[in-house]
């Protein structure tokens, strides 16, 4: 089950996300939104959504630079294995708790205000519990590291992450031995690159590049039966 989760479940999920994420774009283009409630409660959603985007970005390219630059880069400009962690554990902390209390107000918006309740589907709701869970996770990860704070075990996810780029058979190998808890948080998270395409998560692809010079709005017809007229 490790050799799965660990070594080939990485490239299903991104597999999907990648194909998915290609289809959904040529299939149905109209569909490529965040489908916005800001009319509704607007001031709950702006400072709900700020802190969570921002805290959001801040952990995904901490995330991104931290476990895909080679250790050699980090070893070369003199950033020991040390600060880096401790880096991750003050920054990813901070980042982690203004996205966790962003993420819990746009909850509550979207699942107490009847109004926006009705405007939301399914998947609307379930991959912003996944996101939420995935804070929780990450933040609990926080309390492991540390009793690791002189870098080595963030070594162990460095060397999987690059090692599931580079088609490294022995990849699952690297966290073999590391704490359920970062376990849960890496499945969960390709659990959601595997989702990625189904879901309004789609939009940050687009955003805000595109969004700077794109016309206007077009209203489109929802092919959901039962639509209202």
């Amino acid at each position: 089950m490790h050799q799965f989760l660990f070594g080939t479940y990485p490239y299903i999920a991104l597999a999907v996300m990648i194909i998915g994420s290609v289809a959904r774009y040529e299939r149905d283009p109209f569909t490529w939104k965040s489908s916005s409630s800001q009319m509704l409660r607007t001031k709950q959603l702006r400072i709900g959504s700020g802190l969570f985007h921002v805290g959001v970005l801040v952990i995904f390219f901490g995330h991104l630079i931290g476990l895909l630059t080679p250790i050699w880069i980090f070893d070369a400009i003199g950033i020991s294995h040390g600060a880096k962690q401790t880096l991750a554990v003050v920054a990813g902390g901070i980042a982690g708790v203004m996205a966790l209390v962003g993420g819990l107000m746009l909850f509550h918006r979207r699942w107490t205000d009847p109004r926006i309740r009705r405007t939301s589907s399914f998947a609307d709701i379930a991959i912003l519990l996944l996101l939420l869970a995935q804070l929780v996770l990450g933040l609990a990860t926080i309390f492991a590291s540390l009793g690791h704070l002189d870098g080595h075990e963030m070594v162990k996810f460095m060397s999987w992450a690059q090692g599931i780029f580079t088609f490294d058979a022995a990849a699952a190998d690297y966290v073999k031995d590391v704490a359920p808890v970062f376990k849960a948080h890496l499945v969960l998270g390709l659990t959601i690159f595997l989702v990625f395409p189904f879901t309004r998560l789609v939009h940050m692809l687009s955003a805000p590049v595109r969004y700077l010079w794109r016309p206007g709005y077009q209203v489109v017809r929802s092919r959901k039966h039962g639509a209202a007229k």
